[in-house]
């Protein structure tokens, strides 16, 4: 486990696909650039699509195929806004909102974003069991088990390479879109009839229900994180026209990718409105009752092609939200752990709650399990949303590159739209339990969690306006100063200077040196972050506290060679209050510490360090802009 030591995204594969040599036909130099967009589109077509796209259309005909189409516009929408965030800016979701948020709301970001990425990979564990059960007759609870062992499979393509993964979870797609185009055309349904499921209509409370469910399933939050990284494996050659180059064909391999992801999504809605719906079967409310049935289609073709797309489309999404696992984790809190690690840890969080779901409630609730999944991550859009709207909409970052105002006004008003939508369908389902007598506790409980994410919600919303409107507004006039008297300058004599651990460390200590000379006395100071260091603070002992220490006392060799006087302190935990201790703790008369301004530090300052460590100290504070 350690500390990124460069701010990009997925720095294994970054910029590993280089565009900028490519020569030939321009269906050859646009082939290079395609690819992430199919990675992102597997997530539209796991296995909680599937959920609820049958249970739609088996209980409501075709009349939910608009909801299928609006999300997949807002998904094209949300995709293309994520992938300009990381080709313009260079940066993730993740990071993005680690650079303008604090830390107190970065945290439940990022707590929500494991869990949504915990709830995608829950129903792909529960889709391949399923898939596993109906190819073989293997039980649902070894099934899920055994999707463990698809960890090494992502190792193994890690290590294959950006390109062939890609290839790879392309072939699943083709598998996935091949088995549904058999099953259309066995179905045979009417073309008028899967028309009029295009107008917009919503038949009670149930179709609510779906229909969230199956926003939630189409635009999943992970996969905006996940797209604003994948966009950065290209790289490209700088200047502003082949950013712009870049932007539009990527806005063609989203287009192309996701509206291939619609029409499986709709194939299944469609399979299940003829197969099912028409023929009064309206109670077909899992997965395993929709292959049961489809030997009504007249072959046993269709069932064998249904379990084997149901392996893939499951397979296919698991690598993916590996990766946006990675992503979060790395943009979030510049962390990094073991791939297998990662993968292992994301896996076990899917399959302990599938396996006590099916040990305690038997393998009939499964499907129900799927759908709750897909509304879970619904109601999680607008954290994820919300921020992304925010950042390409800002001139200052963006420059040239900024969304259009109409863009900007249709990505606000599909906000609007997901936001409210998952308020209605809380209250809805909240209701009745909180009208009902008794369970005190847990209506309080729910009560404050609904409170607390309200008010994160409008956090995330209004911050980023006021943040640009104090920075934009012009300063008051002060009043005269009256002259000035006499004054001696200020002698330095013990200087503490926050180590960056980075090549702008030379930078740093000659600031130091230029303010103190060779006369003065220098601390030099490092805050560990490790999960170590944070659990077990000045006990910790593990790896990069002692390689951190070893750094600190190379740079104190370093300056007594020169004559300079110097000793070092480690710091643990949290960076902007070990840094005001230790200088305290060590009587400094000044600290030099090091910005990047908005860009953030790498290791050590980040975010709101250099202001909250001005307002804790009563001695001068150099800030070096590195």
């Amino acid at each position: 486990m350690n500390h990124l030591q460069k701010n990009v995204s997925l720095s294994e594969v970054h910029g590993s696909i280089d565009t900028t040599t490519r020569k030939g036909p321009w269906w050859k130099q646009l082939f290079v650039f395609f690819g992430p967009a199919y990675l992102v589109s597997v997530g539209y077509m796991d296995p909680g699509n599937w959920a609820t796209d049958l249970a739609g259309g088996s209980r409501f005909g075709y009349s939910l195929i608009w909801v299928l189409l609006m999300s997949n516009l807002i998904a094209i929408l949300l995709q293309n806004l994520a992938a300009r965030l990381g080709i313009v800016r260079g940066r993730d979701l993740a990071q993005a909102n680690r650079e303008i948020y604090p830390s107190y709301i970065n945290i439940p970001l990022y707590v929500l974003a494991e869990i949504a990425i915990a709830a995608c990979d829950l129903a792909e564990v529960l889709g391949m069991a399923i898939g596993l059960q109906l190819l073989t007759g293997l039980p649902l609870v070894y099934g899920v088990c055994i999707t463990v062992l698809d960890t090494f499979l992502l190792l193994f393509l890690q290590k294959l390479g950006m390109r062939r993964m890609e290839a790879f979870v392309i072939g699943l797609i083709a598998v996935v879109g091949g088995s549904f185009l058999v099953e259309i055309i066995l179905a045979k349904p009417a073309l008028k009839d899967v028309a009029s499921g295009l107008v917009p209509r919503l038949q009670g409370k149930e179709a609510l229900y779906i229909a969230i469910g199956i926003i939630g399933a189409t635009v999943m939050p992970h996969n905006l994180y996940l797209h604003s990284a994948l966009v950065q494996t290209r790289k490209i050659k700088p200047g502003a026209e082949h950013v712009r180059k870049a932007l539009k064909i990527n806005f063609l391999d989203s287009a192309v990718a996701l509206n291939l992801a619609f029409l499986v999504n709709a194939a299944i809605l469609v399979l299940a409105a003829t197969v099912f719906f028409k023929t009064g079967n309206t109670d077909v409310a899992s997965i395993k009752d929709a292959h049961r049935l489809l030997p009504m289609l007249g072959t046993e073709l269709a069932p064998k092609l249904f379990a084997i797309a149901l392996i893939a489309a499951g397979q296919s999404s698991t690598l993916t939200g590996t990766l946006a696992g990675q992503i979060v984790m790395e943009g979030y809190l510049q962390l990094r752990i073991n791939p297998w690690v990662r993968r292992l840890l994301t896996r076990l969080l899917a399959i302990v709650p599938a396996v006590v779901v099916i040990l305690l409630f038997g393998e009939n609730e499964v499907d129900d399990l799927l759908v709750l999944s897909q509304v879970f991550l619904s109601v999680q859009l607008g954290f994820a949303v919300i921020p992304l709207i925010h950042f390409v909409s800002d001139k200052t970052t963006m420059g040239q590159f900024r969304i259009s105002p109409l863009i900007m006004t249709l990505a606000w008003a599909a906000a609007a739209l997901l936001v409210y939508l998952n308020i209605r369908l809380v209250i809805e389902e909240a209701a009745p339990f909180m009208a009902a007598p008794g369970h005190l506790v847990w209506k309080v409980l729910i009560g404050l969690v609904g409170l607390a994410a309200v008010l994160l919600l409008a956090y995330i919303t209004l911050h980023p306006w006021i943040e640009r409107r104090v920075q934009r507004a012009s300063p008051q006039l002060h009043r005269s100063s009256g002259g000035l008297n006499d004054w001696t300058a200020p002698a330095f004599r013990h200087i503490a200077i926050a180590m960056d651990f980075s090549e702008h460390d030379q930078k740093l200590l000659a600031y130091a040196v230029g303010q103190g000379g060779k006369d003065a006395r220098y601390l030099l100071i490092h805050v560990v972050e490790s999960v170590s260091a944070r659990i077990l603070g000045k006990e910790s002992d593990d790896y990069e506290t002692r390689k951190d220490q070893e750094r600190l006392d190379q740079y104190k060799l370093l300056l007594n060679q020169r004559g300079i006087e110097s000793y070092t302190a480690l710091g643990f935990r949290h960076r902007s209050r070990e840094i005001a201790r230790l200088v305290k703790e060590h009587g400094a008369d000044m600290l030099v510490i090091g910005s990047h301004g908005h860009s953030g530090l790498k290791d050590f300052i980040y975010g709101e360090t250099v202001n909250a460590v001005r307002h804790e100290l009563k001695i001068p504070v150099l800030v070096v802009s590195l």
